[in-house]
């Protein structure tokens, strides 16, 4: 997270962190929900279903439908009481174990992610807009390794940004990386799939390699626009990408570094602003469609 992950080695891998079959509430069976991921040019998806008793408590086995050129992580969307407006908690753990244990009585959100955590999982703060998250919600999920700062299916009731919540959260000097996600369920009512992933930076599109990328921060997100670089240099950003009309930077401290236009793809912009804290590169194309990097953490000013 200290640096962006354009210069690790490997190449970026396209997937989707969260998404429901019928195993859980989902529309589709976890064949149909792969194969329409993978036709869709995907290079990996995790299958997270609702891990609740009502359901069985699934932990959705794709194995069998990963090919050479598709793999699948194996994860769940797990539940546990309370936060402060909800009776239950949204978590992402993907890399789960086959066999992970339900809840045992009594355990809460947080001991059950740090329990995930503890079994090899990745594990997110799932569409904390749309859960209503407070911050003591936030600060008390410390086994996290991620935020879900824009959630596709919440984008639909206009709480699909998170942002908000996870600059105050690395303010708070919580290091977190941040995804966008489907959440898809492939429900008449649910708008298309596909329209929010994660570009990860491996070696291989083995699991091990993703799963262990996801947790390194080597990863970028995104709604439509690629990054294809992101450099520091002394004071400067330089950040190029596929054509965009803005790319604006942000981070520890109010205010903003941007440059807007015509198709832009290369650009540098300073960010002295916001030493000794971090940064983050949020880029905006033509018809809407954003990517962001993760944070990236600055030094003092020289």
């Amino acid at each position: 997270m200290t640096e962006p992950p354009f210069n690790q080695p490997g190449r970026f891998w396209r997937g989707n962190l969260h998404a429901h079959s019928n195993q859980s509430d989902g529309a589709l069976s976890p064949e149909e929900t792969v194969a329409h991921y993978r036709e869709a040019g995907y290079d990996f998806l995790a299958i997270t279903d609702h891990f609740r008793a009502k359901h069985g408590f699934p932990l959705t086995d794709t194995r069998p439908l990963r090919t050479a050129g598709f793999t699948t992580l194996l994860g769940a969307e797990l539940h546990g009481p309370s936060t402060e407006f909800s009776s239950e908690w949204h978590i992402l753990a993907v890399g789960l174990p086959l066999g992970f244990p339900p809840p045992r009585p009594g355990e809460t959100g947080p001991q059950l992610a740090r329990r995930a955590r503890t079994a090899g999982a990745f594990i997110g703060i799932a569409h904390p807009a749309a859960s209503l998250l407070t911050l003591s919600d936030a600060e008390s999920l410390d086994a996290a390794h991620a935020v879900e700062v824009y959630n596709a299916l919440s984008a639909y009731e206009d709480r699909g940004d998170s942002w908000h919540l996870t600059d105050v959260l690395l303010n708070r000097g919580h290091k977190l990386s941040t995804y966008a996600a489907d959440d898809s369920h492939f429900q008449p009512q649910d708008p298309p799939a596909c329209a929010a992933w994660v570009q990860v930076r491996s070696q291989s599109l083995c699991p091990e390699a993703l799963l262990a990328a996801l947790k390194a921060g080597h990863y970028y997100s995104s709604t439509g626009p690629e990054l294809h670089d992101i450099q520091l240099s002394d004071d400067q950003i330089s950040v190029a990408s596929s054509p965009v009309r803005k790319v604006l930077i942000t981070g520890s401290k109010p205010g903003k570094q941007v440059l807007e236009g015509t198709d832009l793809t290369d650009c540098s912009l300073p960010v002295a602003m916001f030493a000794g804290g971090y940064c983050r590169v949020t880029v905006e194309d033509a018809i809407g469609g954003r990517a962001w990097s993760n944070p990236i953490y600055l030094g003092p000013q020289a």
